[in-house]
């Protein structure tokens, strides 16, 4: 039985969609979600932020780790994630709800040095599944509420993102987060890798220069590396240069080819290889079906 508080956030959010999908907000990072009926496995890219499953259920894969987020739970994901999603309806006539709000890490670094909160400790992890706190589920019901009202939203709604970060700071999930804000931390430093990873996806990086990068040995920061992202540095440059690939030939009509070498792939053969191994067709039949999808809704 849900707690009023997340019963509550349920029915704001079903309120706020009409349609299965992603919908954009008013309020910049914050996006809300619908599904129905049978949802095939999506591979995407988790940004640094906050999930919450508010119906239904969700079973994420990053690497060679698995996660599952129920109705009622949060996720922390601690760094930019290539994952395998797969989204669970509550039922057939109770579609998946789920909310992402972006996490400012210039906020959160702000918030926790003034905090004496979330020393807990703990193995860090690329993503970390809690339960939603009420008050979290309250905050996130009087965002919604003010989506629709400009004046409010301009004035109110970063109050109420901070509220969020200053309760996930003293809650169980506080030690994850002020590690990723700590300087010189090893989730810190392998979360400064991957991003630079994302901006330069097409160089071919030893991994003893990115473990230099990270100020670690190669052993350790591939220790690291995998317990932050759930993959080998390698693994998650393949999997990263293959959803911006998919991208390309979504948006820029290119051949798969042009795709493969605009990425950082030397062989298209092997580009298309690995691309049919994730997304389950060759690139451009593919790209056809997810037009054919987008055109129909």
């Amino acid at each position: 039985m849900p707690s009023p508080s997340l019963a509550a956030l349920a029915t704001a959010l079903s309120q706020k969609l009409e349609r299965d999908g992603e919908t954009a907000t008013a309020y910049g990072g914050l996006k809300l979600y619908r599904y129905s009926g049978k949802v095939a496995p999506m591979p995407c890219l988790y940004i640094f932020g906050l999930g919450i499953t508010v119906q239904g259920s969700k079973r994420l894969m990053a690497g060679e780790d698995v996660y599952l987020a129920s109705a009622g739970q949060l996720m922390i994901t601690s760094a930019d994630l290539p994952v395998i999603n797969n989204i669970i309806p509550a039922s057939d006539n109770s579609p998946y709800l789920g909310i992402w709000l972006d996490l400012d890490m210039q906020l959160i670094a702000q918030l926790a040095l003034a905090m004496d909160a979330g020393k807990d400790g703990g193995y860090c992890q690329s993503m970390k599944i809690l339960d939603l706190e009420d008050d979290i589920a309250d905050a996130l019901s009087r965002l919604l509420a003010i989506l629709d009202q400009p004046v409010l939203l301009a004035q109110l709604a970063p109050l109420i993102q901070q509220e969020i970060v200053v309760r996930l700071l003293l809650g169980p999930g506080g030690w994850t987060l002020r590690q990723l804000v700590s300087a010189g931390s090893p989730i810190n430093r392998v979360a400064k890798v991957v991003s630079w990873l994302r901006l330069n996806f097409s160089r071919n990086l030893p991994v003893d220069e990115l473990a230099a990068m990270a100020n670690m040995s190669p052993s350790s920061f591939r220790q690291h590396f995998r317990a932050v992202t759930g993959m080998s540095p390698l693994q998650y440059l393949k999997r990263y240069r293959l959803l911006e690939a998919r991208q390309l030939l979504l948006n820029h009509e290119l051949d798969a080819a042009s795709a493969a070498l605009r990425v950082g792939y030397e062989s298209p053969s092997q580009f298309s290889r690995e691309y049919t191994r994730l997304f389950g067709a060759p690139p451009l039949r593919d790209v056809r079906r997810l037009k054919s999808v987008v055109a129909a809704s």
